[in-house]
């Protein structure tokens, strides 16, 4: 193999091995609770990632779960209600964001992966927060922090649990 082609081929699999490294298994878990109440209204719910103690500004933005059936994207107009959210550079984000904006969900529990998700690609190693924060329109407002280490290197779970508008929130990591 010449030496041009063998640069290329190392170069190439530093490239993959570096892709792989961040490619880890990430799991959120998150879970909606029915709260029993005359006028019920599904939660907006927003999940970013911010630097461990730093909460001026997101990461990355993760996911969105808002009234995206609104015409006009009407349902966004609540979004502000969501205000750590919205300081940590929600207000900024234009909507719907492709790969982030989804329907709101029902109570009950839900998962999404975040090993794969784009805003990760190009993370910074370092110590992060995933950041939870749920609202209900005519209902209350909850926000939750689990710490997590990127890259991934040591498979872990944790789990915390919310008070009102948020059930129980687990993160699964795997390397």
């Amino acid at each position: 193999m010449n030496t041009k082609l063998q640069h290329l081929t190392l170069t190439g699999l530093a490239a993959l091995g570096a892709t792989a490294a961040q490619a880890a298994d990430v799991q959120l878990k998150i879970e909606l609770p029915r709260i029993n109440v005359a006028e019920y209204h599904k939660p907006y719910v927003a999940i970013w990632l911010e630097k461990a103690g730093d909460t001026s500004q997101a990461a990355a933005q993760l996911a969105l779960w808002y009234d995206t059936k609104k015409p006009n994207n009407g349902g966004a107009k609540w979004l502000r209600d969501m205000r750590s959210w919205w300081r940590a550079g929600g207000r900024a984000l234009s909507l719907p964001a492709d790969g982030v904006s989804g329907a709101t969900r029902a109570p009950g529990e839900h998962a999404i992966s975040l090993g794969g998700h784009p805003a990760l690609a190009n993370l910074p190693a370092g110590q992060y927060e995933v950041v939870v924060e749920v609202g209900r329109e005519a209902g209350g407002r909850e926000v939750r922090r689990i710490p997590l280490n990127w890259p991934v290197k040591a498979a872990g779970e944790t789990k915390v649990q919310g008070d009102d508008e948020i059930g129980a929130l687990v993160l699964s990591v795997k390397p």
